[in-house]
């Protein structure tokens, strides 16, 4: 190998994944890294994001995003360090969040990254409560479910990411919110330290809507949902009328055929409480990014808001840590620290 090139670790898809993943569907290799271009950066990697959904790129067919094909670098939003810069936009030792993947290194163009801004928060939060799950939160609560003073907000798989900031977002808009989690130390956190006002240990529950009607007598204003299936269909008879379904996720569908899916039978309700369901995709809001950030970072400030994460150690990590997403074992947002900091505060 020539003197002073640089190399780097990568983990790309093995094999196409039919249903769900193990570390095994996964391979580690190294890469020659080419000088920086024109307009180009070489970065390390200081975190990258674990998330759900990307097993919907990894069995060779298309969702909203193209699927990966065998050999290719893992997707995702990653937070990383510059080390050499051809662009003028970026110096070296500043922070960039890209979507380079899961790599300890890449030369990526400057195009599409975004500079970090130092604050009080870790340079992790950047994937996290600032990054897509905290503004899937924002925009899912505050644009499309939008609850009234008073009104039931409830939130499935309320302590990952999404539905953690979700059900804080709800609180202050004077709403009770109701957390949806798997295990007591998930349902303890909600409430004793996010402020939620119930907690459903789903785990527990041998009949999940009774349980929701229990504890929703007066029904569900809105709902927050990030798993779908069984626990879509459980939480539709508690609707209030006019109610509001905002579906960010169905991590219980993800590596399921679409004929082994569970399907939704109570639709009835949707009819007879004038319901609303719908869908987005966070990016739909991207013009407004700046303005969430901005509100999450006062809320915490301000101590409104707490968020969690859930961080393993090493880029070998990944793959067994996607593996156990689908078994509930994170605890917050899942992140691999890739890199370990160099500088205090990150």
């Amino acid at each position: 190998m020539p003197e002073g090139t640089v190399t780097s670790r990568q983990v790309v898809l093995a094999r196409y994944i039919q249903g769900l993943p193990t570390p095994e569907d996964f391979r580690l290799e190294t890469v020659e890294l080419p000088l920086p271009g024109a307009g180009e950066l070489r970065v390390r990697t200081l975190y990258a994001t674990v998330d759900p959904g990307t097993l919907t790129r990894l069995g060779g067919r298309a969702s909203y995003a193209p699927p990966l094909a065998v050999g290719d670098v893992i997707a995702g939003a990653v937070v990383g360090e510059v080390v050499d810069s051809r662009s003028e936009r970026f110096a070296p030792g500043e922070r960039v969040v890209g979507s380079w993947g899961w790599r300890e290194a890449a030369v990526v163009e400057a195009r599409g990254l975004r500079k970090v801004v130092a604050g009080p928060e870790p340079v992790s939060a950047e994937l996290g409560v600032f990054g897509i799950p905290g503004l899937t939160a924002y925009f899912g609560i505050l644009e499309l479910g939008r609850p009234r003073a008073g009104e039931t907000v409830l939130v499935s798989s309320a302590a990952g990411a999404v539905g953690s900031v979700a059900g804080q977002v709800a609180l202050q808009q004077g709403a009770r919110v109701v957390g949806i989690a798997g295990g007591p130390a998930k349902c303890r956190w909600l409430v004793e330290e996010l402020g939620f006002d119930v907690a459903l240990d789903h785990r527990a529950e041998s009949d999940l809507a009774a349980a929701i009607r229990r504890v929703c007598p007066e029904g569900v204003g809105v709902f927050l949902d990030n798993v779908g299936g069984a626990v879509l269909d459980a939480a539709i008879p508690s609707m209030a009328l006019r109610g509001r379904v905002v579906l960010s996720g169905v991590v219980s569908e993800y590596g399921v055929p679409p004929e082994q899916r569970s399907g939704l039978k109570n639709t009835g309700h949707f009819i007879t409480h004038r319901l609303r369901m719908e869908g987005f995709v966070v990016f739909d809001y991207a013009e407004r990014f700046t303005e969430a950030r901005a509100a999450l970072g006062r809320w915490i400030q301000e101590g409104k808001l707490r968020y969690r994460e859930h961080v393993v150690e090493g880029l070998e990590a990944a793959p067994a840590a996607f593996a156990g997403l689908f078994r509930g074992e994170n605890f917050g947002r899942m992140l691999v620290r890739v890199s370990p900091p160099e500088t205090r505060g990150a």
